[in-house]
């Protein structure tokens, strides 16, 4: 277990958080990342999985690639993920494979994730174990995510309503 100021914590979720709100800004699911090392973000990405029309546009999965380019290696030792919601399968296995030391995230996914809602690939017998921190400012977390599918189903009903 590492040494970690809990103020650390929430200072760089509220960074993540600021990622996610872009994220909604251009009509992405509102999930943002930051990766730090040594007290600095060197790598921030939010979901553009609309915008590229990529699968794999997770907000995790760019921050991790973009720290991957910082430090010229895919070895992230030292480094800690903050995520405003619980990773994917996807995204937990590219923490794993990264060697991400902690996974700092606000809230649970209990559709998908993959660090104890749905499936914990912790329990796995995998070469690599990040440590797992939950519920960071997980109810600031949420309100993004929740602003943006209220307005989307608003949009839907509005749209049919309007057809009819």
């Amino acid at each position: 277990m590492t040494d970690v100021n809990i103020k650390d914590d929430e200072f760089f979720m509220r960074e993540a958080i600021k990622e996610a709100m872009l994220a909604a800004e251009i009509g992405e699911v509102p999930v943002g990342a930051v990766i730090v090392r040594n007290g600095e973000i060197i790598a921030r990405a939010h979901n553009e999985r609309e915008t590229l029309k990529d699968a794999t546009r997770h907000a995790e999965i760019t921050a991790i690639e973009r720290a991957c380019a910082a430090l010229h290696g895919w070895r992230l030792i030292g480094c800690d993920l903050y995520v405003t919601l619980e990773p994917c399968p996807m995204c937990a296995g590219a923490c794993v494979n990264s060697r991400i030391v902690r996974v700092i995230y606000g809230a649970k996914d209990l559709r998908a994730g993959a660090f104890g809602s749905v499936i914990d690939l912790n329990s796995f017998s995998l070469n690599h174990k990040p440590e797992i921190v939950g519920g960071v400012l997980a109810d600031e977390c949420l309100i993004p995510i929740k602003n943006f599918f209220i307005n989307k189903r608003n949009k839907t009903s509005s749209e049919g309503e309007q057809m009819k």
